[in-house]
């Protein structure tokens, strides 16, 4: 039986939390998860909310009672389902979550590029400079996650410098992909190498993710279906996106 959108979103949700989980653990704040959502008491890392909603209808009450609610809080509302600006949030930006059902992919690649699953620390440190958007490593993305099977750190390699790169999670049965981006403005090669490297390190499984703008353009344009609309909403002042 085929999937409801809703429950795709869910799905999707769900792996989203499990990852922004696994970050926060390697910060040494995980979080926890009850039926609403996943929530974290201790402010998260840049980039990363301190809650996401894994119901259309959760307690908010409930929720916000398990973060830190102060300025600069993030709420993922996974279902854009809740108004928090009578609790001093407003939206930070919308988006929909992204899936692609389990099918196989012939390489494309191209010809003097390589897809690489990182290694090392080195390797990890230029990622991460190469992905931010001011052009330094911060020391977000912890090295321990090289040695988790259920997470593959991915860059694109041309003349010995990455210029591409995406994150992937396995959990919930499906495949995250967060963390798109490539110096190039190619976006069709950009999605087309991903989705390469997706399949050869994580074959066979669904994809899922959420993206807005071009970036959904070419998702979409790459074999990925809407499931849904998702709000990222934040405490009084702060615009930094969220993963």
């Amino acid at each position: 039986m085929a999937l409801t959108d809703q429950q795709i979103v869910a799905i999707a949700a769900r792996n989203n939390s499990e990852w922004c989980d696994v970050v926060c653990l390697a910060h040494g704040s995980p979080g926890v998860f009850d039926l609403d959502a996943w929530t974290n008491q201790r402010r998260t890392p840049p980039f990363y909310p301190d809650a996401v909603t894994l119901r259309h209808t959760p307690n908010v009450e409930r929720v916000l009672s398990r973060v830190d609610a102060t300025s600069g809080c993030t709420i993922k509302d996974s279902f854009a389902s809740v108004d928090l600006s009578a609790h001093g949030f407003r939206v930070l930006f919308d988006a929909e979550w992204i899936h692609r059902p389990a099918q196989p992919r012939r390489s494309s690649r191209t010809a003097g590029t390589e897809w690489t699953r990182l290694a090392d620390p080195d390797a990890l440190i230029d990622w991460e400079t190469a992905w931010s958007d001011a052009g330094i490593s911060v020391g977000l993305f912890s090295p321990g996650l090289l040695a988790d099977d259920s997470i593959a750190i991915l860059g694109e390699y041309a003349d010995d410098r990455i210029v591409a790169g995406v994150i992937l999670n396995l959990a919930n049965g499906v495949v995250g992909l967060s963390n798109v981006f490539a110096r190039a403005e190619d976006a069709d090669a950009l999605w087309s190498g991903c989705l390469d490297a997706v399949e050869a390190y994580f074959p066979s499984l669904p994809i899922v993710g959420y993206e807005s703008g071009p970036a959904l353009d070419a998702a979409h344009d790459h074999a990925f279906m809407s499931a849904g609309p998702l709000r990222i909403w934040i405490k009084d002042s702060g615009e930094t996106a969220t993963t």
